[in-house]
């Protein structure tokens, strides 16, 4: 009787070799979902040469509670109309220093944009997307404020002009002409947002 053949053995030398190149193909090519998060930039630590008095009339004062109800200098406020409100104290010119602000010159209101300051203040509870919603508010204040001086003065707006400078694509010269002129927008309008200590509802 004939002795039978046993099954054909599968060289496995270079699967070791397959699964090396799968693995770098894999990581060459998947992407890598970062999050974006907020853009903020916390001061440099100077201690100041003298103690710095901030006026209340140059703060404005926003609290977000627990239930997502928005109280902007002490009335309650819709969501929408922040960002109207915010605009309106930042371009206020109430000392009269502001030669380019367009606001009331309410007296009882901020002096002058380089001291008006906006401070933010949520509840612990306060959900995330209401939060963002409200620092979108503040920031497009500033950033309306801002476009429209840059119009005024350069025919551009400001949003399109920093974002332009910002980006490591924009060349050189390019970005030593916007530089002076992003400098310039953001000194007329600064953004003085500050974020107080969260609190607890009881």
């Amino acid at each position: 009787m004939p002795r039978r053949k046993g099954a054909p053995e599968v060289n496995a030398g270079s699967m070791a070799d397959i699964a090396f190149l799968l693995l770098i193909f894999f990581l060459v090519t998947t992407t890598i979902e970062t999050d974006a998060g907020l853009d903020r930039m916390l001061p440099p630590i100077e201690p100041p040469d003298t103690d710095v008095v901030i006026k209340q009339k140059n703060i404005f004062t926003v609290n977000i509670n627990k239930n997502g109800q928005l109280l902007a200098d002490e009335a309650l406020m819709d969501i929408k109309d922040l960002r109207k409100a915010a605009m309106e104290f930042l371009d206020n010119g109430g000392d009269g220093s502001c030669d380019f602000c367009k606001g009331k010159r309410d007296a009882s209101s901020s002096d002058n944009p380089s001291k008006a300051i906006i401070s933010l203040k949520n509840d612990r509870e306060t959900k995330y997307a209401t939060y963002i919603t409200v620092q979108n508010e503040l920031v497009g204040a500033y950033n309306d404020l801002r476009n429209r001086e840059a119009q005024r003065l350069y025919n551009r707006d400001f949003v399109q002009m920093e974002s332009e400078y910002l980006n490591p694509e924009t060349p050189s010269s390019v970005r030593d002409e916007l530089k002076d002129k992003v400098k310039r927008i953001q000194e007329l309008f600064p953004q003085k947002l500050s974020e107080a200590e969260t609190s607890t509802s009881n």
